[in-house]
């Protein structure tokens, strides 16, 4: 062959350039990915009165969506007469529950503030007494704080303002736009898929629906799971708290309800806001009860519960939702906090669809050149007696 026609070898400048210009134009596109979110984060906080109603409304719609649709094939009830019942009972469900409860959760809100304040200032004294490596004024910094915090939200919750919003008109505003809006996405939800395949043609309308599909079904699997699993643990740990003889086990117990929404942030809060409450009312024979009380509860929720009810529907780590709640937190508030999670866990399954749709446009993975040698040998065969033609 002629040197010429032989191929180059390539110098070590040529290799190097082609690593840095894979770099760069990598970094570029990231950089374009990240400027992509905080526009669309930038957007959001923009729009998020009138984003959180639809919010809320898609989670509303996603629990009053089965019993709307066994009124229409069971019952034969108009697609709008259905959505209009679903929204009406459950309303009377809810108001219910809070007359029943909520004027006792009303009186005892600022006394559960004022017993967890006197249970930081016992774990203060108890702390002052110890042989710890904590200084005073830390102790006193950090309780102070605490104590502050509590007695700032026992007002709001005295008052009956919701937490997260700045007065009661936005949030009687942001309640009737829920309302409306779940009753739109009731009677109307199932037509909107057929119409996002016909508006987005043959080519991106299948893929839209499949997404939309899973999407959906991972938002209501997690919306009921999180309302199943906190009904159960309020359940136990109010049981629990009654048998022990803590006061205030009802607030507690809604609290705890509450909390399911924003797991494991939640549920570490009230966990120690009953263990301060059972510190300043029965001792701390008493606290330690509540605190196995609630290790149990939740060691039932995270190792039987959640894997039963919710099997790897969602498939988020830990740490993945601790900082998807500290992140919507920050941003949003509560609110932030609350829809974080149902947020992360709808991306996940983009994300994952995208995946699937790589692989199976990549096709199997193909072994490299003489991957064949190193994979297990199967043994020899025995060889075979050669008969000697005597014998034969």
């Amino acid at each position: 062959m002629h040197p010429h026609h032989a191929a180059r070898t390539p110098t070590r400048e040529q290799v190097v350039g082609r690593g840095i210009d894979w770099i760069a134009r990598w970094t570029v596109r990231w950089l374009l990915v990240a400027l992509g979110a905080v526009a669309l984060g930038w957007l959001v906080g923009k729009g998020w009165s009138i984003i959180l109603p639809v919010v809320l409304a898609l989670i509303l719609t996603t629990v009053l969506q089965p019993p709307a649709r066994w009124l229409e094939r069971r019952l034969r009830f108009p697609a709008a007469v259905a959505a209009l019942t679903v929204i009406l009972v459950g309303l009377g469900l809810v108001g219910a529950l809070g007359v029943t409860i909520a004027p006792s959760v009303g009186e005892q809100a600022v006394e559960l503030a004022d017993s967890a304040s006197l249970g930081l200032a016992e774990v203060e004294r108890l702390v002052a007494e110890s042989s710890l490596q904590i200084t005073q004024t830390q102790v006193e910094t950090a309780v102070s704080a605490a104590q502050d915090r509590l007695q700032s939200s026992a007002s709001s919750i005295a008052s009956g303002v919701l937490v997260g919003v700045g007065a009661v008109t936005s949030a009687l505003i942001t309640f009737i736009l829920t309302l409306v809006l779940s009753f739109f996405f009731l009677k109307d939800g199932p037509r909107f898929l057929p119409w996002v395949r016909r508006l987005t043609g043959e080519r991106a309308g299948p893929h839209l629906v499949e997404v939309g599909d899973r999407a959906w079904s991972t938002l209501g699997g997690f919306v009921r799971t999180q309302a199943l699993v906190g009904l159960i643990d309020a359940v136990l740990i109010g049981i629990g708290l009654v048998v022990v003889g803590v006061p205030l086990a009802v607030p507690l117990a809604v609290l705890t309800f509450i909390a399911a929404f924003a797991p494991i942030v939640g549920a570490v809060a009230v966990g120690a806001l009953a263990v301060l409450v059972a510190l300043v009312a029965n001792g701390w024979v008493s606290a330690l009860i509540v605190l196995a009380i609630v290790l149990g509860v939740q060691q039932l929720e995270g190792n039987v519960l959640l894997p039963w009810l919710q099997g790897r529907s969602l498939r988020l780590h830990a740490g993945v939702v601790l900082l998807t709640i500290v992140l919507g937190s920050t941003l949003f508030g509560v609110a932030g906090a609350f829809l974080g999670v149902p947020a992360v866990a709808v991306l996940a399954v983009v994300l994952r669809y995208l995946d699937e749709q790589v692989q199976e446009r990549t096709g199997p993975r193909e072994e490299p050149p003489g991957s064949e040698a190193e994979e297990p040998l199967e043994p020899d065969a025995p060889d075979e007696p050669v008969e000697d033609p005597q014998d034969a």
